[in-house]
């Protein structure tokens, strides 16, 4: 059981988590091209795992779960997160998409203050609206696009990722990283198993490139998919066993406001790879973030929770 929080460390956890999947996201337009989402999710879940099971014996690695039923409805909710959400990238800009999946914070606080009733002061409070402004200024004015129905499952993506960030410190205390991080691929992987099937047996008609990511069966890809989808395996089982880990040793309203960091190492890594440059208002959204988080970090020092 945790005794208290190491805000410092999950930071450091964070920011690992947040450079690894920044670069690895930025290839799932590849990926995406040619495959479905489905056929990802359960290639990306059994190469994963295979990688997880070739650590147990030479790392230790504990895999059973001390409480089965938390676990596994922990990785269904995460699970339904992730799958939302790289869903939706197949009919809504990518600005839209993510600035719905950065509402978690917002009802991190919301849960643990009223279905947990923990304390949340006024510094964590603002530093989620500041971020939340860094990420709009990030993402741009394509941020703020017309309400719709489907631009509503982001933001339940967002609700979702929340509760199973509040769940990874509240149902599963006594886990290890391993056994959270093997549940939360095996979800992916029976979602995509199922997705597959489905496509299988009642076949949809799929545009060419990332436009048909959601409606496509199985396909017999190419050898660029095996190498971006093992990369996405290798970059994910590390980082968001990372991410498992700051929510682990710290409160999940602390460590949420952290995860606006995966933005800019995003946005870096965009210019890196395919020259993507920022705006200035983009740039100064960062700025914002690292502000959201640097505050998060100093109350954390202070004697009573804010």
């Amino acid at each position: 059981m945790i005794s208290a929080d190491r805000t410092v460390a999950a930071a450091g956890f964070i920011l690992i988590y947040a450079v690894l999947i920044g670069f690895t996201d930025n290839y799932v337009r590849v990926i995406a091209a040619e495959a479905g989402l489905w056929q990802f999710h359960l290639t990306r879940s059994v190469m994963a795992l295979t990688l997880l099971g070739l650590l147990v014996l030479p790392l230790r690695l504990r895999l059973r779960p001390v409480n089965p039923r938390a676990v596994l409805a922990r990785s269904a909710i995460h699970g339904a997160a992730m799958l939302i959400y790289f869903g939706a990238l197949a009919f809504l800009p990518v600005a839209q998409v993510a600035a719905g999946l950065f509402t978690a914070p917002i009802f991190v606080l919301l849960i643990s203050r009223f279905a947990y009733g923990h304390h949340i002061g006024p510094v964590r409070i603002v530093a989620v609206g500041v971020g939340f402004l860094g990420v709009l200024m990030v993402l741009g004015p394509s941020a703020a696009g017309e309400a719709s129905l489907a631009a509503l499952l982001p933001v339940l993506a967002g609700l979702f990722y929340a509760m199973g960030n509040i769940a990874t410190r509240e149902w599963c205390p006594e886990e290890s990283a391993e056994t959270l991080l093997a549940g939360f691929f095996a979800a992916l992987g029976v979602l995509g198993a199922l997705g597959v099937l489905l496509l299988t047996l009642a076949p949809l008609s799929a545009p060419e490139g990332a436009a048909g990511f959601l409606q496509r069966g199985w396909v017999w890809p190419s050898q660029g998919f095996w190498l971006w989808t093992f990369v996405q395996a290798a970059g994910s089982l590390l980082g968001v066993g990372m991410m498992i880990r700051a929510y682990q040793v710290a409160a999940a309203s602390r460590v949420s406001v952290f995860e606006y960091v995966i933005l800019p190492a995003s946005a870096l890594w965009g210019w890196l790879l395919w020259g993507e440059v920022l705006t200035p208002m983009a740039m100064l959204g960062m700025v914002l973030i690292a502000g959201a988080g640097g505050m998060i970090a100093l109350r954390a020092q202070a004697p009573l929770p804010a």
